[in-house]
């Protein structure tokens, strides 16, 4: 309250939000005037605008000026003012208006494809959960013949390996020097290159309060140079044998142990991974 007080002294527009909703997307908009006219850019993040969290989180954000996007992002802030009860966009997921029936949707094209003999897989990195209507249409999914993997970094309310119910569903924690905190959405949708899947990022867990209590975006990734880098990373957590623990049918979780004749990098864990990738690139 302090600082939108002293932003307020300075000349700037501070908003509060939406009555009875967190605010909890992390996006970003800038209009800019260019010769041929306003141009819009957009940012949506993962992860908090916040100094101390950026040394300390691994997160993901997606800079563009894609004009379906911006637009979207641009209805979005209308809805946060209270200037518009937008209900349709052209390419964000946004809750509490359409972002659990869309995930759903993808969801059901997975079951679909595996009914029909096409490639169906599901690989989700988020924070947490918990919410009981999509852990449902997961293990709807799991059912199916869907090969669901989930890479929970805290706590996981479904758990793999039941009988009849999740043989196709694993779960995996990554705990390592930074805190994982990017969320990741993918689907195969019915291809056999993983770069031909559909991707989202933002800044949503599947709970609850996410997708009902909270205002939260999440935005498609659409260049294959961007695919390629997410699922490099997802790539990697699913290979990890030293910051991944495996959850058992029971609940519990286990560290997975390196194999003797396991990869070097799947033997350094996801982090170190990257980071060597980074640096030498």
């Amino acid at each position: 309250m302090q600082w939108a007080a002293q932003l307020e002294r300075a000349g700037a527009h501070v908003v509060y939000g939406v009555v009875g909703l967190k605010t909890h997307s992390k996006i970003a908009l800038v209009v800019r005037q260019e010769p041929n006219g306003l141009q819009c850019y957009a940012h949506i993040g993962t992860g908090n605008y916040h100094v101390k969290t950026s040394k300390l989180y691994t997160d993901l954000g997606l800079f563009t000026s894609d004009p379906l996007i911006t637009e979207d992002v641009v209805d979005l802030f209308h809805f946060l003012t209270g200037c518009s009860a937008k209900k349709e966009y052209h390419r964000l997921l946004v809750s509490p208006v359409n972002m659990r029936s869309k995930f759903i949707d993808l969801i059901d094209r997975e079951i679909s494809n595996s009914k029909q003999g096409l490639p169906a897989r599901i690989v989700l990195k988020m924070n947490q959960l918990e919410d009981a209507q999509m852990i449902t249409k997961l293990v709807e999914a799991s059912v199916a013949g869907v090969r669901v993997e989930l890479i929970i970094r805290g706590f996981c309310c479904v758990k793999p390996g039941i009988r009849g119910f999740t043989d196709n569903l694993t779960v995996r924690s990554i705990i390592g020097r930074f805190l994982e905190h990017s969320r990741i959405f993918w689907f195969a949708n019915g291809v056999s290159d993983p770069l031909e899947g559909t991707f989202y990022i933002g800044s949503a867990d599947w709970m609850n309060r996410n997708l009902s209590g909270r205002v939260e975006a999440v935005a498609p990734i659409l260049l294959k140079s961007h695919r390629s880098k997410i699922w490099e990373i997802l790539e990697v957590s699913l290979k990890d044998q030293r910051n991944a623990w495996l959850m058992h049918s029971d609940g519990s979780y286990h560290p997975i142990t390196p194999e003797a004749n396991s990869d070097p990098e799947s033997r350094v864990g996801t982090q170190q991974t990257l980071m060597r990738r980074i640096q030498s690139s």
